[in-house]
């Protein structure tokens, strides 16, 4: 271990986030009563232009008149580039209370953009009297945004996770798809080699790196890593493979855009009773090894060491973060 010791994120449960537009209050009321564990409602991308000031209007009342349980709650504010950002941050803090957990900051590019936020929100919550700070759950969802995720990441004590947003990231980066997510059928190799006869294409995951040096940063800086958005949700089980490989990456959890995607993210993201049982039994058998002066193991005709408890521990202790919370 370095002798830097990083502070951790607070550990909230983050398998699956629902996105709402804050436009339609019939919305807000079915996310609060959904299996999500965190809920946002959106005053960006999801919200018309004219429609913004009564989706920011709609969000307050919803924060403070619906009984949102034990679920983490963010507002995805609208970007520092436009006229919106500032209202939208100033009328959440002043007008909704001390329900609120997060807020959601889109297409952030450097580590200023946070350092004026978190000035901003500092400002507000010391003139209201705000008890808990926000935390700040951050879209890396531009070229500039992925150059910078180490600064970005590490920016601000009140950032929490960061958030693969594919689509922008996609239109940033002049990616050759309109696809929201999911792989691409040019995105692969021919096997073998000129004029043999049975070569095969294979598809590769073009969003691999993008979300695998944002995992790298949001762990190297303490905070959850969460997957974004999945477009097409009549397909199940796109969703989950795309949720399955960004788990093994280390993401800890994945954006719903619809409800049928929240029992999805939901279970992928929760370790099963075999893992669990594994976890435990390597737990126990690193216990006996440690007991007779040993450092490795074998188990089930594999070696582990201490890297294999710090694993194992993290699955155990995901699994009481669950079942505490059902």
């Amino acid at each position: 271990m370095s002798f830097t010791i990083v502070e951790q994120a607070p550990a909230r449960m983050n398998r699956s986030e629902l996105a709402v537009p804050a436009s339609k209050m019939r919305f807000l009321e079915k996310a609060a009563q959904s299996s999500a564990d965190v809920v946002f409602l959106d005053l960006e991308d999801a919200v018309a232009p004219d429609e913004k000031p009564q989706a920011r209007k709609n969000a307050i009342q919803a924060i403070q008149e619906l009984d949102w349980g034990d679920k983490t709650l963010s507002v995805r504010v609208n970007g520092l580039d436009t006229h919106y950002m500032y209202r939208d941050v100033i009328d959440i803090i002043e007008q909704s209370g001390e329900r609120l957990d997060l807020l959601m900051l889109p297409k952030i590019g450097t580590a200023s953009d946070i350092y004026a936020l978190d000035m901003l929100c500092t400002q507000v919550e010391d003139a209201v009297g705000r008890q808990k700070r926000l935390g700040f759950e951050i879209i890396i969802e531009t070229a500039l945004g992925m150059a910078n995720v180490d600064e970005i990441a590490a920016a601000s004590k009140r950032n929490e996770s960061l958030h693969f947003g594919v689509a922008d990231y996609a239109a940033s980066t002049q990616a050759r798809t309109t696809m929201i997510g999911g792989p691409h059928a040019d995105y692969g190799v021919l096997t073998g080699e000129a004029g043999d006869s049975d070569r095969q294409y294979h598809w590769g995951d073009m969003w691999h790196y993008a979300v695998s040096r944002m995992v790298v940063a949001a762990r190297a800086y303490g905070l959850r890593a969460v997957d974004g958005p999945f477009g097409d949700f009549s397909d199940s089980e796109g969703f989950r493979a795309q949720a399955n490989r960004a788990g093994v990456l280390g993401c800890e959890g994945k954006w719903a855009i619809h409800p049928s995607q929240l029992d999805l993210a939901n279970e992928v993201y929760s370790p099963s009773e075999a893992d669990i049982t594994k976890a435990k039994r390597i737990i126990e058998a690193m216990e006996e090894a440690t007991a007779q002066g040993l450092g490795a193991v074998s188990l089930d005709g594999r070696l582990i060491d201490i890297a294999s408890i710090k694993q194992a521990e993290n699955m155990v202790k995901k699994a009481e973060q669950i079942a505490a919370a059902s």
